[in-house]
């Protein structure tokens, strides 16, 4: 009677084994049908329009402006960190520091964001004329070398010359526009721009694997310069990204159940194996 109880409850056991064991089975990465996360895009706002004030700026999923992320008080020559969003088609509104969100904004533009890519919108133009201009990033760079471009948003000086040191990275660019990237040794340089009556140097810095923007800006003694960092190290999350998902951005897959199954099912031992040394005779 006894053996015939053991093997009872033995039966008893490897059933709740093989069942967890199939549970785990259908839940393992492997079996998961549970979606992998989309690719996300990057997108960052810069607010270069020397004659324009201080401007809140407005980032929604196109045709849904209820769910904005929204940057407040962006002065000329801000930069903001970029924000993490789903692909798709989003549209950017530019009002008045303190307007009401219900105002007219001075300025709306719709654009696509694509999976793994990076984006600037830059705000340019004299005030009134204010346009603005979706700049694709990149991430990644040559082997052993640093990536730069120049972006000219001076409205003092309309043609601008610009090297790092023996570099010449821009001649005579003219305002709102931008350089493609190019490729350059690493290092601490000095940084020229030469405009009609204007020389102006900067000391830089640039390290091995990092992407920058230099950006040509107005200053109440002429010009100076704001070296941006697009990317550092290669990253595929560009450097001083934010999560910002304009109310969701994909969803991560699921914590992977594995583990806690394997703890389940060690715990179904030795709880078989207690009952059995207390069910045998004396």
């Amino acid at each position: 009677m006894r053996l015939l109880r053991r093997l009872a409850w033995l039966a008893t056991i490897t059933t709740l084994l093989g069942g967890t064991a199939g549970l785990a089975s259908a839940t393992s990465p492997a079996a998961s049908a549970a979606p992998a996360a989309a690719p996300e895009g990057w997108v960052r706002i810069a607010h270069l329009s020397p004659q324009a004030p201080a401007m809140d700026m407005y980032v929604y999923p196109f045709g849904d402006p209820g769910r904005p992320i929204v940057l407040k008080d962006v002065s000329y020559g801000a930069v903001s960190a970029y924000m993490a969003v789903s692909p798709g088609q989003y549209t950017v509104a530019m009002r008045g520091f303190g307007a009401p969100a219900s105002s007219k904004p001075a300025l709306t533009t719709s654009f696509m964001v694509g999976a793994g890519t990076a984006y600037t919108l830059a705000a340019l133009g004299p005030d009134p004329g204010l346009r603005t201009e979706v700049l694709k990033d990149q991430m990644t760079t040559p082997a052993g070398q640093a990536v730069v471009r120049v972006l000219q948003a001076s409205l003092k000086q309309h043609l601008v010359t610009v090297s790092y040191g023996p570099d010449v990275l821009a001649r005579q660019l003219v305002f709102g526009t931008a350089t493609p990237y190019t490729a350059v040794s690493p290092g601490a340089q000095t940084v020229r721009f030469t405009a009609p009556g204007q020389h102006t140097a900067t000391p830089v810095r640039l390290a091995a694997g990092t992407v920058h923007t230099i950006v040509v800006l107005d200053d109440s003694s002429g010009l100076k310069v704001d070296a941006v960092t697009d990317a550092a190290g290669s990253q595929i999350m560009p450097k001083g990204a934010v999560s910002a998902g304009f109310g969701g951005t994909a969803p991560r897959p699921p914590a992977n159940p594995a583990p806690w199954l394997v703890t389940i099912v060690a715990g179904a031992l030795l709880a078989a194996a207690g009952l059995i040394r207390l069910r045998r005779p004396a």
